[in-house]
């Protein structure tokens, strides 16, 4: 009697011992499938995102970075993993280079929104820029080496804005060496840093719809500049100071405009470059988009 009961103890001890082991194992699957689900709902929301956006790009980051740090966090938000330089799922591009010690608006294609970027490289763009007369600079702003110094105590607010009337309309405009133009498929600027000549490029016909001087306070001024795609705002104020018979470099630039996205209704902050966000910012537009139809 004592050896059945033993028997049936282990025998019980077993089947309690497989049925808790079945049991792990159809958790372990159930939770496996239910992050395989999650994934793939992530993933698809991932894939799903289609349009414009806009975001405020910060000063001394490219563009280039911008992008890097919105696939790496829509990396993060997903469950993906980032890996720098490696292509990502999601397709994503920017709408026109915005210096890197400049910030503002800056329009972000992802997906099939990728191919609407053409139109806002060449479309209107809106800038507040300022400069400083009698100094001139390599880069035509102030990151630069000082090449040479000029008398501007001459000019006043009256004469500034004189100028500014013949800079509205077509005008004729060499871009700067220091660009994102390309010779022979590499930057002028990465050229120039290597040491290697560069022949600046040829002029050429850009659009200024308007402009307009908010700040004089020699030798320091800021103008709100309204215009078409290709305008090198350094390269207006370099040409305006030698118009007013002295030399000036860009301090600062801020892009307060692209297109319909405007610096204060639109641009998304760092803090906000999230999927959430984004996918809401991409319903705003989508709408915008219903609204000009």
């Amino acid at each position: 009697m004592h050896y059945i009961c033993q028997q049936t103890v282990a025998i019980s001890s077993h089947m309690l011992h497989q049925y808790v082991h079945h049991a792990l194992l159809m958790s372990h699957f159930v939770t496996v499938l239910s992050l395989y689900h999650m994934a793939g709902t992530v993933e698809s929301q991932l894939l799903k995102l289609n349009g414009l956006f806009a975001v405020r790009k910060p000063s001394g980051t490219t563009s280039a970075d911008v992008i890097r740090e919105l696939k790496r966090r829509l990396c993060r938000d997903t469950g993906e993993r980032f890996r720098s330089g490696r292509k990502s799922k999601v397709k994503i591009g920017h709408g026109g280079t915005l210096d890197k010690h400049a910030s503002g608006v800056l329009v972000i294609g992802i997906g099939n929104g990728t191919k609407e970027l053409g139109k806002y490289l060449k479309g209107n763009k809106r800038y507040i820029g300022s400069g400083c007369l009698g100094q001139e600079t390599n880069t035509y702003d102030s990151s630069g080496v000082v090449t040479g110094e000029l008398p501007h105590s001459h000019v006043t607010r009256e004469a500034l804005e004189d100028i500014l009337k013949k800079f509205t309309g077509n005008i004729m405009q060499v871009p700067p060496i220091y660009s994102a133009l390309k010779v022979n498929g590499k930057r002028m600027s990465s050229l120039v840093q290597q040491g290697i000549p560069v022949e600046a490029k040829p002029a050429r016909n850009v659009k200024i719809h308007g402009i307009q001087c908010l700040e004089y306070d020699l030798p320091h001024f800021k103008i709100d500049v309204q215009c078409g795609g290709g305008v090198y705002i350094r390269s207006l104020i370099h040409d305006i100071g030698k118009a007013l018979g002295t030399c000036a470099h860009m301090v600062s630039l801020e892009r307060t405009q692209q297109g319909p996205f405007t610096l204060s209704e639109h641009a998304l902050f760092e803090e906000d470059w999230n999927l959430q966000t984004i996918t809401h910012a991409l319903q705003i537009f989508h709408n915008m988009k219903d609204i000009d139809r």
